[in-house]
């Protein structure tokens, strides 16, 4: 009687990709979550007068900015030709 072999180990579901997408998807979330979160507090602070609204959109602006320029990928490293 022939012998089979075992079959092989089941592939992985979350994981290991050598493109790394389970992390980029976290990062978006995350990005996708805090900008929301920044506008609705930004909302919230217009609620409290004209000058915290203000404060608050400033301030947002400088955090959506951020959100972006991380989102662009200006502070990771770059692969060197040489």
């Amino acid at each position: 009687m022939a012998q089979m072999a075992p079959p092989g180990p089941p592939p992985s579901v979350v994981g290991v990709d050598d493109d790394d997408r389970v992390q980029r998807l976290r990062v978006r979330l995350w990005q996708i979550s805090v900008a929301v979160g920044t506008i609705f507090i930004t909302g919230w602070f217009f609620t409290l007068g004209w000058i915290p609204g203000i404060v608050a959109a400033v301030l947002a602006k400088h955090i959506l900015v951020a959100i972006l320029v991380m989102g662009l990928g200006v502070d990771q490293d770059r692969p060197s030709d040489h």
